[in-house]
């Protein structure tokens, strides 16, 4: 069944769940990489360990956040042109895509390289955290590559109108992880050096499936030579920009809290902050799979003008992350220690990460709300106002970060995501509101002629 088929005889509802649940399970079995990490590295490590990665991971997000770039704005382009049947248009945005990644890579080495050691250090980073995060940071100076093409490929795979295959592909990468983690961590003893080393193994067995399939006879989109076509390329960063700066925000939120907690409290608190991100990135990873399982359907009814189910999908995408946040936050307020001691035995790091957990992530719903009006103004090519809600999302948390703990120590450092997510959503819901009001409009103004000459 061709992709035109099912966006015109489905209803939005289908529609939606047919790209939304394979992007779901992929990004769920993606947070595994993170999770597994974090179990092996909790236990076997300790919570030197865990402050050590949660220190190195605003480096690697921040890398890898130049993968989701060119996934997101290529995937959105080349959605768009297949829903205008350019499909010429579309092979070049894929390989365009490729090129770019391909560039980012090699940039980014050298960063990791020469800056890795002080951007841990400047977060407060000493003696055994510092160690073992260095540690996990010299094996990705050589795997960046892998980090940021497989986080590509997916992207390019699912738009390519296979999310069953993207599903896959992400399915066996983390399966792989599992295993290379309890062999390099569990039986190898080579600590955070060892987590790297399977993460940057498995990363690579899913950039080699995905190639091996856009030079199949699956792929609608097949890749058939490696150009590179610069508007093509401003486009997809201009596009994919508002996503990676969320990556971006994100990586210095984790950095800044990391900082403050050093600073108003110790390495058990820092190791506390990471077990919290790990059971947060469940919802947080749910979340940006329903973003981006709603992101192609919007996209290719943006090409074909049929705004109204831009509206519908968009509402149902809203429903499933309010309702699903509400529930996760009710459930981690009720039961913090069943799922803080998937990490720990420590009864000091369970006492502090109960704590910060129930302060921490008592709006963590919000968070939903934002990914998708992110992802929904770069899926109807709004980048400026996706830009927008990536970048106000830094800019209203700093005045919290600074001032809140100061008022309330170590309590301010948890309280001040949710307090910031409040204000930002206050602004960003009414904004993305009014613009699906404009494209009804649109869609009126559309119809007009056709109702008067009938």
């Amino acid at each position: 069944m061709t992709a035109e088929a099912i966006n015109n005889n489905e209803s939005v509802s289908r529609v939606f769940w047919r790209f939304a649940i394979p992007s779901v399970t992929a990004m769920l079995i993606t947070g595994l990489y993170q999770i597994i990490d974090g179990i092996f590295v909790g236990h076997y490590v300790g919570y030197a360990g865990l402050a050590g990665i949660n220190m190195a991971w605003p480096i690697i997000a921040t890398i890898m956040g130049l993968g989701i770039l060119i996934g997101m704005g290529a995937g959105s382009l080349i959605s768009m042109f297949r829903g205008e049947k350019q499909y010429q248009k579309a092979a070049l945005v894929l390989q365009t895509a490729i090129s770019l990644t391909i560039m980012f890579s090699l940039i980014s080495m050298p960063i990791v390289a020469i800056w890795g050691k002080d951007l841990l250090i400047l977060q407060g980073a000493v003696g055994d955290s510092l160690m073992h995060g260095y540690d996990y940071l010299k094996v990705f100076i050589f795997s960046a590559p892998a980090a940021i093409a497989s986080a590509v490929t997916p992207m390019l795979v699912r738009n390519d109108n296979s999310p069953k295959i993207a599903t896959a592909l992400t399915i066996i990468g983390a399966l792989l992880n599992i295993v290379l983690d309890y062999l390099y961590i569990g039986v190898f003893e080579q600590g955070l050096q060892g987590a790297a080393i399977a993460t940057a193994l498995s990363q690579s067995v899913v950039i080699l499936l995905g190639l091996i399939y856009f030079l199949s006879q699956h792929a609608e989109i097949r890749l058939t030579r490696l150009t590179f076509d610069i508007k093509k390329a401003i486009r997809i960063c201009h596009l994919g920009a508002s996503s990676m700066l969320m990556f971006a925000y994100f990586s210095f939120v984790v950095a800044l809290h990391n900082r403050l907690l050093m600073e108003y409290g110790s390495e058990v608190h820092v190791g506390a902050f990471a077990i919290i991100g790990y059971i947060a990135t469940m919802y947080y990873l749910f979340a940006e799979g329903i973003a981006s399982g709603m992101q192609p359907p919007i996209s290719y009814d943006f090409g074909e003008q049929r705004y109204h189910r831009i509206k519908g999908t968009l509402i149902l995408a809203l429903k499933v992350v309010l309702i699903s946040g509400v529930v996760t936050v009710v459930l981690l307020a009720l039961f913090p220690e069943f799922f803080i001691g998937w990490f720990s035995d420590s009864p000091d790091l369970i006492t502090t990460a109960v704590s910060g957990m129930r302060l921490h992530l008592c709006a963590l719903f919000l968070d939903g709300v934002l990914f998708l009006a992110s992802v929904y103004f770069m899926a109807v090519g709004k980048a400026a106002k996706a830009m927008f809600v990536s970048i106000g999302n830094m800019i209203v948390q700093l005045p919290f970060l600074f001032l809140v703990p100061q008022w309330l120590g170590v309590d301010g450092v948890w309280l001040a995501v949710p307090m910031s997510n409040v204000v930002l959503t206050l602004i960003v819901v009414p904004m993305m509101w009014k613009d699906i009001a404009i494209l009804m409009n649109k869609k009126v103004v559309i119809n007009e002629p056709v109702i008067a000459s009938s």
